[in-house]
């Protein structure tokens, strides 16, 4: 038999060795980032960035993302309390308002000539 060799990365049974260190990565970054926000927040306002993070994943993401580039830019002198994160959150929820046009539906009943409601 030949001494076939395989491309690099993948093992004799068939899985990368390279999404292993990928998901390695992925999750040390990730623990990085929770001991970093665990640090900045204050206790009342981790619990809440959990519960968004229960409802809607990606926005609790994104308000990591903006808590974090504030402590690195010195923003942020001492640990974000809750209502600083509550008033965060009052800002983004203004922005994405006024990018993003609302669609208001109005619903209008069509009367009828034998309506009861007419007197």
């Amino acid at each position: 038999m030949e001494n076939l060799q395989l491309p690099q990365g993948l093992s004799p049974q068939g899985q990368t060795a390279g999404a292993e260190e990928e998901s390695k990565r992925k999750a040390a970054e990730d623990d990085m980032r929770m001991d970093m926000i665990a640090t900045i927040l204050d206790t009342g306002a981790r619990e809440r960035l959990s519960r968004i993070a229960l409802v809607s994943p990606e926005r609790s993401r994104q308000i990591e993302t903006i808590i974090l580039r504030m402590a690195q830019s010195g923003q942020l002198r001492d640990r974000v309390s809750e209502k600083q994160l509550i008033d965060l959150l009052d800002q983004m929820e203004n922005v994405q308002s006024k990018s993003s046009s609302k669609t208001k539906i109005v619903y209008q009943r069509r009367r009828d000539f034998d309506d009861d409601d007419d007197f």
